[in-house]
């Protein structure tokens, strides 16, 4: 007798969330045709550009914005960018790109839009044979524009709703206090409605430092508010101070050093918190906090519901890729091709891994940032299910890109670099400034590298 086929249902339809289907439909031997349920019209996620601000609007991307991580690493690896296309890449880009997958692996029938998740509820049952077996499906409410709900049964549920729609706003004291407007970035979309206005820009990551240097070149008056030293290398028309820290009865911005600022705008720059209102913490056996869900096994399952499958949960990753590995070892485990451990044995795991980063002195909401420990991490995932890992050159060229971010913040990206092979990179000489075409490289060597500090170089053997 044929095996039943595995019903998975999919939340969202950005980038984890079609991986996540272009995988099941790879697998029709065990999986049914997966349920993507998508909150808006479009695929895309995070990705699709809207204009358009307000507490409805999920979109939160800017006019102007370009990746910070080239397409050689950005992508997923069985379906490049076209090789036309710049190294760094407008969010139109991107877009277009998640539609190609999308329409390349026929996901789009699979996709129910303007369809709200409700409710993931799971239904235990214990069955009547001596064995006493434990089987877990998935009720999935979901509502249309209409009104209409339904609710589906499905084996598994693959959360990949992103994480970058929830604008964190940290807590001012006065806030009430200052007379000028105050946004997030979540709700940025160009520069020019703040030419010749003031600005402190609050909070020195990726969207902070972009949105600061994009203000300066209208004629605004930046002041970036962080923790941490004085960002090298960057543009001396953008004041940089200590974190904000209060706002005075007069409205003046208070800063940890004890200066004062008046400003017309405040901008935060301050990341996203998880929102997960479908899902029941404690049912579960879960903590949902806003920047924190434990215990999550290999940082995707709960142990109590491992056919729980959260996707891109963790910060500081190499995206595509990384959603790619999660799901390959999700569905082995699925399948049943990869044995989980006991109950116990997962919710253990799960606890020391995060308990060895508190005591190594991360604070609790920065326990989900990966950084450097994704590579591992990577790797112990493939090991386990038994597909290949990112090759070495992923790693390789994205601590590069990280590395020029840090030398030349408002010009790295006009470099564009091309894989040469699974540990070898190189720039493409068509990218470089007037400057650089000064200095001669010899030509077709593959050894060679572009460094913005240095000039051509040898290319080191650990760098690729």
């Amino acid at each position: 007798m044929a095996a039943t086929l595995l019903r998975v249902a999919v939340v969202g339809a950005g980038a984890a969330g079609l991986c996540a289907a272009r995988h099941v439909l790879s697998r029709p031997d065990r999986f049914a045709p997966p349920v993507v349920f998508e909150l808006g019209a479009n695929v895309g996620g995070t990705w699709y550009y809207q204009e358009q601000v307000g507490p409805d609007v999920r979109c939160s991307m800017y006019k102007n914005l370009r990746t910070n991580l080239p397409k050689e690493v950005m992508m997923f690896p069985d379906f490049p960018f076209d090789q036309r296309l710049s190294s760094f890449l407008s969010h139109q880009d991107v877009q277009r790109y998640l539609e190609d997958y999308c329409r390349h692996y026929n996901i789009r029938s699979h996709i129910r839009f303007r369809s709200t998740v409700e409710e993931v509820r799971p239904v235990v049952v214990t069955t009547e044979d001596d064995d006493k077996r434990t089987q877990i499906t998935w009720e999935v409410t979901a509502c249309d524009t209409s009104g209409c709900r339904t609710t589906d049964i499905f084996d598994a549920v693959f959360v990949c709703s992103g994480h970058y729609s929830e604008p964190n706003i940290p807590n001012v004291p006065g806030m009430e206090n200052f007379k000028g407007e105050v946004l997030h970035s979540h709700s940025y979309r160009s520069a020019e409605p703040f030419s010749s206005r003031s600005v402190v820009v609050l909070g020195a990551k990726a969207s902070g430092i972009d949105i600061s240097l994009e203000l300066v070149k209208v004629g605004a008056e930046v002041t970036l508010s962080h923790r941490g030293p004085p960002l090298a290398c960057f543009p001396t028309e953008i004041r940089q101070s200590s974190p904000l820290v209060a706002v005075q009865d007069d409205g003046r911005i208070c800063f940890e050093d004890g200066s004062t600022r008046a400003a017309d705008v405040l901008l935060f720059c301050t990341g996203y918190k998880f929102s997960f209102p479908f899902l029941d913490g404690g049912r579960l056996g879960l903590e949902l906090d806003e920047q924190l869900v434990a215990p999550l096994y290999r940082f995707m399952m709960p142990p109590a519901f491992p056919s729980l499958v959260f996707v891109g949960l963790c910060k500081l990753i190499c995206p595509f890729p990384y959603f790619h590995c999660q799901i390959q070892f999700a569905l082995a485990a699925l399948s049943g091709s990869l044995a989980l451990p006991s109950r116990a044995e997962m919710a253990a795991e799960a606890r020391r891994v995060l308990q060895k980063k508190a005591d190594g002195g991360v604070a609790r909401r920065h326990l989900l940032v990966m950084d450097k420990d994704q590579w591992e991490y990577l790797a112990t995932l493939a090991a386990d299910a038994g597909f290949s890992p990112p090759p070495p050159v992923v790693r390789s060229l994205y601590e590069e890109v990280w590395r020029q971010r840090r030398l030349r913040p408002d010009d790295y990206r006009k470099l564009d670099y091309q894989l040469l092979s699974d540990i070898r990179w190189q720039v493409v000489e068509t990218a470089v400034t007037a400057h650089e075409q000064a200095l001669e490289k010899p030509d077709n060597d593959p050894h060679l590298l572009w460094n913005m500090e240095t000039g051509w170089i040898v290319c080191p053997e650990d760098q690729g």
